[in-house]
């Protein structure tokens, strides 16, 4: 059986392929991904960008267009923090449907936080007896999940991400010393407020943000999934590369190996969000995940056309 998953966020949308062959094992056969902004201006208008939106519908229509021919039976789509937060969702879900032929499923904070714990855990060999912290950086908001042995998951959506911070704090090129502590404090006021008194044995850093991290980190002129997906990258390295992201101007991060240029007005504030949550649940490092959301769907829609075939 051939599946698509989309995942519609903040800052991108993101398309996987994938078949699952008679033996039950699951081999991607594409993942599409491309930056639109759909978030741009939400957190103070409340309302979709037109041309953000009208990218957004493109990328989506084109993505569901590959999927089919490439066999794919059924797609499934997810929409996180934005078309939460607008006024307007509901026209542009119904834009969805009419050019893409996709039901596009608005999901809880909590549902994208279980799908990013779903990717991680079919995705990554971890101890299974291990305090794990999942940490998915998005644009608009931070998944965070707390997995423990013996103890029910705690999932929680923070409102503080790569677009949504840049947006409030930022308002310099590069960010001033002043604009770069607002930012770190607003993610420490948040992470204070959680309340969760728990050290994790294992940290591991889901999607965009923290693949671009490590990316740039890395210097990978190209990125390559094989490199990055279960890298272990150090509190060090992150802290360096958010000291180096603050010191150059935007022109200059464009450039940056690693660094998609879309991406490279937001990367500060994404790279902020994670050495501060490394910092403050006392990580020495992070384990890199690229398999975020469209990995959870596809592995709980596996899961429900099992149970509905038996």
């Amino acid at each position: 059986m051939k599946l698509g998953t989309l995942d519609v966020g903040t800052n991108t949308v993101l398309m996987l392929v994938a078949e699952r062959d008679a033996t039950g094992a699951v081999h991607q056969l594409a993942d599409f991904a491309r930056i639109t902004r759909l978030g741009r201006g939400v957190d103070a208008s409340g309302r979709l960008d037109p041309e953000s939106a009208a990218q957004t519908l493109a990328a989506i229509t084109e993505f569901a267009q590959k999927a089919r021919d490439l066999g794919a039976e059924k797609i499934v789509g997810a929409a996180t923090a934005t078309l939460r937060d607008v006024h307007d969702g509901a026209d542009f879900i119904a834009q969805v449907k009419a050019n893409a032929g996709i039901d596009l499923e608005v999901i809880t904070g909590e549902t994208e936080a279980e799908l990013s714990y779903l990717a991680v855990t079919k995705g990554l060999q971890l101890d299974p007896a291990a305090k794990l912290l999942i940490v998915d950086i998005g644009g608009g908001s931070t998944e965070l999940i707390r997995a423990e042995p013996g103890r029910k998951l705690d999932l929680v959506s923070l409102q503080i991400g790569s677009v949504r911070l840049t947006e409030r704090h930022v308002h310099h090129d590069p960010p001033t010393a002043a604009e770069a502590a607002e930012l770190r404090l607003a993610v420490d006021e948040m992470l204070q407020d959680l309340g969760w008194e728990f050290t994790p044995d294992v940290m591991v850093g889901v999607a965009g943000t923290v693949a671009t991290v490590c990316a740039v980190t890395l210097g990978l002129a190209t990125y390559d999934s094989k490199i990055v997906h279960g890298h272990h990258l150090s509190h060090e390295e992150v802290m360096a590369t958010l000291v180096r992201l603050g010191c150059i101007a935007l022109a200059e991060r464009k450039s940056l190996p690693g660094l998609e240029p879309a991406r490279a007005d937001v990367i500060f504030a994404g790279t902020a969000i994670l050495e501060r949550i490394m910092a403050h649940f006392h990580q020495n490092e992070v384990v890199v995940s690229d398999q975020g959301v469209r990995w959870g769907l596809l592995w709980r829609t596996l899961d429900q056309l099992s149970t509905s075939s038996t």
